[in-house]
């Protein structure tokens, strides 16, 4: 099989995103604190590593090269964001309910026709887009086949209508 004719098998996903961050433990506030991921393993005050639903880890956070530096400049090379995939769009209205009342400063909101996506900067300034996709069936394509994705304003509102007042 030559280079050229290889297609990454379609079961491969994304297993893990690792961080370099400032400080573990303003980090721990955001992604353990405030998203809710579950610390699975602790490296003294060096790295932690986070999960949802007892995964190894999902997410590395560590100190081991950036400890105290200041944020990577925006408009340089690297991370732009790491999306974090929620089963349904209730979770997204309630991860973005607990932003709200935690009164964390959110970046933008999207509705992108075959997901709905919150985005926000953790503590290092590194981007991260909380999302749901819709069920494939609702998605759009173009008459060549491929899938429709466009860019427009997600109605806040209409997701909070998600919560169902008890």
């Amino acid at each position: 099989m030559e280079a050229t004719d290889y297609v990454i098998p379609a079961q491969t996903r994304i297993g893990h995103v690792h961080l370099k961050v400032a400080n573990l433990e303003k980090s721990l506030a955001f992604y353990h604190g405030l998203l809710g991921f579950e610390i699975v393993s602790r490296y003294g005050d060096q790295a932690v590593f986070v999960s949802a639903g007892g995964y190894h880890h999902h997410i590395g956070l560590n100190t081991w090269y950036s400890k105290d530096a200041p944020p990577a400049p925006r408009h340089g090379t690297g991370l732009f964001h790491t999306a974090i995939l929620y089963p349904t769009r209730l979770d997204l209205a309630v991860i973005f309910s607990r932003l709200r009342l935690a009164k964390y400063p959110i970046t933008g909101a999207s509705d992108h026709g075959v997901s709905e996506a919150i985005y926000l900067d953790d503590p290092d300034g590194n981007g991260v887009e909380l999302y749901w996709d819709r069920p494939r069936e609702l998605w759009s394509y173009l008459e060549d086949g491929s899938i429709e994705m466009f860019t427009k304003s997600l109605d806040l509102n209409g997701l909070l209508g998600e919560l169902k007042p008890s």
